[in-house]
């Protein structure tokens, strides 16, 4: 080979070898931390703010259930889960309000030894008495919580905002749940879902 053309080879691989030293590293893609947040459409089959009372009863007929109507609001319980759903209308009967919690006392009634799960559950599957863990894990991190108290015993209200979502969606959801005590997880005691704000 020529030396002009050895010359030129070599001139070529060093000026390749200082851009490439000059040339930016690409950097490692930055992690973003995004936390999940998820609304919520519907508790018990119903959606607030969208339904009216034709669909609360067809779900929820008079004869399946002890229902009592009191100042726009209807109420069943199920003794076997021994829960509460409680319905708050508006003087056109929409569902504005649906609520679910625990009944401490309950009358007696003929239950099958294991129940299936309660039928009273979020669109996205949480229940009364399951782990407060469950709600951070479909909903994300609350707006807030707050302490809170019922019959002597020490809870936390968990805030959820849905304004985010636009007006379409229900606007709130509360979730009450008992404190973490002697390496015992949190649970939920009581969940309402409104579409107006609380």
């Amino acid at each position: 080979m020529p030396f002009w053309r050895r010359g030129s080879v070599v001139c070529l691989a060093v000026a390749c070898g200082l851009a490439s030293a000059q040339a930016p590293q690409p950097k490692p893609a930055a992690k973003r931390a995004t936390a999940k947040k998820a609304n919520e459409l519907t508790l018990a089959g119903l959606r607030p703010g969208k339904d009216t009372t034709a669909r609360l009863y067809r779900l929820y007929p008079n004869s399946k259930g002890a229902a009592t109507t009191q100042d726009g609001q209807v109420s069943w319980e199920d003794p076997c889960h021994r829960e509460r759903l409680t319905v708050d209308l508006d003087s056109s009967k929409n569902v504005q309000v649906i609520r679910v919690g625990r009944l401490e006392e309950s009358q007696s009634a003929h239950c099958d030894a294991t129940p299936l799960p309660s039928r009273w559950k979020t669109g996205l599957g949480l229940r009364i008495l399951d782990q407060s863990q469950s709600v951070l894990q479909l909903y994300g991190e609350p707006d807030s919580r707050s302490p809170s108290t019922k019959d002597g015993q020490p809870l936390e209200l968990w805030y959820y905002a849905f304004d985010w979502a636009g007006p379409e969606v229900p606007q709130v959801m509360e979730v009450v749940c008992t404190k973490e005590r002697d390496g015992q997880a949190g649970r939920v005691v009581e969940i309402t879902l409104a579409a107006p704000s609380l």
